[in-house]
Order: C-alpha cells, then structure tokens, then sequence
C-alpha cells in the first residue's frame, strides 16, 4: 500500500481493537489525552525501552544508568527556571471558549473549530502542582516532574562518587513525565502523562563539543536500525538562535513522517554548563569536577539526547503498518515484535495434535515470547497474529505427529518451511539473529 494511505484512524482503529493502547478511563467517557497501553502495547513499549537501554547503556563503555524519582524538591524546579520560565502563551475563543496555543495555530486570528474570534494572549504553567502532606494546608507544594533531566543533575555528585566515572561520561533514564498541555492530539504523540527517555553526557569545556555532537547525533540515528523506522522518514531539523532555549548552543529536532505530517520525534541540544550551574547556586553544594587528564577544575558541559517513549511506538506503529489485498500487517522488526512466534494446533478438537503443540509451546516459552492460538480456522489465525505483528507461526498438523516436524510461515512473504521440532529454538534464534532481535 502507498504510505499515504497509512492514516492515523486506521492506527487509533488497530490500537485499540488488538490490545496496543486503549482510551484512558473509557468507561467513564474518557479523561482527553490520557492512555492506557493493552497487553501488546504494554509488550511492545517494553521491547522499545529496553532496546534502548541495551544501545544506549550497556553497549557503551561511557554510560551509566539510573531510575529516578517522579517528586523532586521544588527547589529543584525553581533552580532549573521550569517554575519561572515553564510557561506558554494562550488563548480562548470568545464564542466557544476553547483554548489554544497561538503557535499550534494555522490561523491565528480565527478559531479552527467554530471560526470565533480569540482573547489576548496570556501566559498558563505547564507545570502539575501536587501537596506532600497529609493535611493540604501543610504539606509542602512541589510538582510532578515535566521532565527526566534534571534528576540527573541532582543525583550528578552521588553517580560519579558512587562509579568512579571520569569525564566524559553519560547518564541516562526512563520514566514519567507530566505536563499540563492546553494543545494536545494526534494519539498519542502529545499527551497530558508520557515516558522519556533521556541522557545527559558531560564533557569538558574544552572539548571539542561540536565533533562529540555529531557523534551523538550520528549514534542516534543508528538506533532507528534497531527498532525498525526508516531514515527517509527523519529529517533533522537545525533550530535557529530566536527559537532555542536561552541556554542552548545548538539544538536539532529530529522530526519524523507520522501519518499527520512531520513532527517532533526525538530531540538532542547542547545546554552548556547552565543545569549544574544553576543547582550548584541554589543549593550551595560545589558542583566542580577535578580533570586528572589537565588537573583543571571546571563545572561539566552536557549535550542531551532526548526521545519520546510514546512518539517512538506511534512512529513504529505508523511505519509498520500495511494492508495487502486482505490482510493488515504489522511489519515490525522482531526486536520490537510482542510475540516472537505464535503456536497452533491445526485443529483444536484434535487432542493428539493440541497436545503435542502444548508442548512445543512450553519449551518454546523458555527462551521466547510466544503465543498460543487455538480459534477459528488457520487462515484467520496467520491473519490475526499478522495484525499484532507475530513474526513467525508454527503449525502442528497430522504430518508432525508421524515426522516429528511443523510448518513454519514468515510474517512478510508468507512463505512455510518444514522444521524439525527438536530444532526449532535453533531456527527461531537464528531467524531473530538475522532480523536484529536477539
């Protein structure tokens, strides 16, 4: 099918019917831009996270990893500007009094859903505020945190006193993230709760941070091999000096082809040394590192890669959807695949034949994500693992009982192979090893 022909109702109609993301609180009429992830969904944000932090963490010599905490101090918040500065313009519609932002506005003059004319324009926090105490009046007002970063900071003296690293070095995290958007939409890909995944790298002021930028970005553009997204669809986007944040030297949005047009996917900036600057001020603890390579004491420079969880399985989702004659495909890389095999029995009213696939299930099942499906006719099974992705199914027919062999199909050319049962772990981990999943 042609990629136009990919539109976001069909993803939002596939989502939900098979189990990848559902409407947050549905049952009560929905709570806007809020989403639950189904069991494939929750499967395939997984694999996505952890492939992740298997390319990102554990196959660099120069990174570590932490899970940090969703509730920081609010002094946290004042010290990075988010209190001061985490702030958009806004505007309302005189007649029906939605509100938006003017910059996510094609015509700013007139209101896109009943042509009514807008406020002025005032400023609105993208900051949750929450109360840490039993009594409301007490507690201790901070924020759900509007980004992983800055925990890193917090925690930059305990992780490198606690590894020994030497500069330059890497943290990265994943996790929630909260802001309060007035212009959300298409899905999933802007959202009231998301999950990040970032990294901030320290350097030396006196490193070359233009060539370690470059590496950077080249490096993230490999993990779209990884997980399955084409490089023709990634554009990166230079943002010029008006448009940066004020402490940003340099800034590329890597934007990406979803199926409503270009957007924001992930991001990579180079903040100078402003966040350990700014915390090593408002909490009076020495944020200087001492370099053995110069015996120099200087405050760490940090470039961040930055990616969206949430944009990342809508950009999968979006790529790897296909119709073909009378099946819909999911092509995902069997990295990313929720299951990595489905089993079936030919027929299910068969004991001889449940039986022995059963089996084959549960010593699949040690080593592998796999499905078992025992409904309807064989066609509409291929079909319905073909819809969730299931890169390849296994078939128990008469045939395997007398020659202790099963039919193996491919996802993508539906191609079947006979495979000895005692080799199948074998094929399957070869097969993923050449797709890039194991």
């Amino acid at each position: 099918m042609a990629e136009s022909d990919v539109t976001m109702d069909k993803i939002v109609s596939l989502a939900k019917r098979r189990g990848f993301v559902f409407p947050g609180s549905e049952i009560y009429g929905g709570l806007g831009s809020t989403y639950d992830y189904g069991p494939l969904g929750a499967e395939l944000k997984s694999n996505i996270k952890r492939a992740w932090w298997n390319y990102f963490i554990h196959r660099r010599d120069d990174m570590v990893g932490i899970d940090g905490g969703i509730l920081l101090s609010p002094k946290v918040w004042e010290a990075s500007g988010h209190v001061k500065n985490f702030k958009d313009a806004l505007v309302e519609c005189k007649k029906c009094h939605h509100r938006f932002r003017p910059d996510k506005l094609k015509d700013p003059s007139k209101c896109p859903d009943c042509g009514g004319e807008f406020t002025e324009a005032r400023l609105f926090s993208g900051m949750f505020k929450t109360v840490i105490g039993p009594i409301e009046e007490e507690g201790i007002t901070t924020y759900l945190r509007p980004e992983t970063a800055q925990v890193i900071f917090a925690d930059y003296k305990n992780i490198l006193s606690s590894t020994a690293r030497k500069i330059p070095f890497g943290v990265g995290q994943m996790g929630k993230a909260f802001r309060n958007e007035v212009t959300t939409g298409n899905f999933i890909f802007r959202t009231l709760e998301f999950e990040q995944m970032e990294i901030e790298y320290f350097i030396s002021p006196d490193d070359d941070w233009q060539k370690i930028f470059e590496e950077w970005v080249d490096y993230i553009h490999g993990f779209m091999d990884v997980i399955g997204l084409e490089r023709k669809k990634l554009l990166d986007h230079e943002i010029p000096d008006a448009d940066r944040a004020f402490y940003s030297r340099r800034t590329i949005d890597m934007e990406y082809e979803f199926p409503f047009g270009q957007d924001e996917l992930w991001a990579i900036a180079y903040r100078t040394d402003y966040d350990l600057s700014r915390h090593q001020e408002y909490s009076g603890v020495n944020m200087e590192y001492l370099d053995d390579r110069t015996g120099k004491k200087y405050i760490p420079h940090v470039i961040e890669p930055t990616f969206g969880v949430d944009r990342t399985v809508l950009a999968i989702l979006s790529t790897a959807y296909s119709e073909e004659g009378d099946r819909t495909v999911l092509k995902l890389k069997p990295s990313v695949a929720p299951y990595k095999a489905a089993i079936f029995p030919l027929l299910s009213n068969k004991p001889d034949l449940v039986n022995l696939a059963r089996k084959i299930y549960g010593d699949l099942k040690k080593s592998f994500y796999v499905a078992w499906d025992d409904r309807g006719n064989i066609g509409k099974r291929y079909y319905a693992q073909d819809e969730i992705g299931t890169p390849y199914c296994i078939t128990v027919d008469f045939d395997s009982l007398e020659k202790s062999d099963v039919t193996v199909r491919d996802r993508d050319t539906m191609k079947q192979e006979r495979v000895k049962i005692d080799k199948l772990a074998e094929y399957l981990e070869h097969a993923l090893q050449e797709n890039g999943s194991r």
